[in-house]
């Protein structure tokens, strides 16, 4: 077990790693690090196999490029906040 949060470093040996065992059909290790996007982005590259195209893991390289400039996050705060925002409109 990991202590602590990943290191960037560590995060893209990991997604490196990840992306091979994806690519060639292998399952996503847990405790990876990876936000919801990059792991989603991995699992659908792994169900693919054997017909992973480039798009699948460009896609996956993009996901992993907004966990580590936070845009993953920034976008999920974003609907985060739309989804009180309306709750809140319904309710009164």
């Amino acid at each position: 077990m990991r202590g602590g949060r990943p290191t960037e470093e560590q995060l893209r040996r990991t997604f490196e790693a990840s992306l091979q065992d994806a690519v060639s059909g292998q399952g996503i290790r847990t405790e990876t690090g990876f936000d919801m996007p990059t792991e989603n982005a991995l699992w659908e590259i792994a169900s693919a196999y054997p017909d992973v195209t480039d798009e699948l893991i460009e896609a996956a390289r993009r996901a992993f490029a907004g966990q580590l400039d936070g845009s993953n996050a920034q976008r999920w705060q974003a609907e985060l906040a739309r989804k009180i925002a309306e709750r809140q409109t319904r309710e009164r």
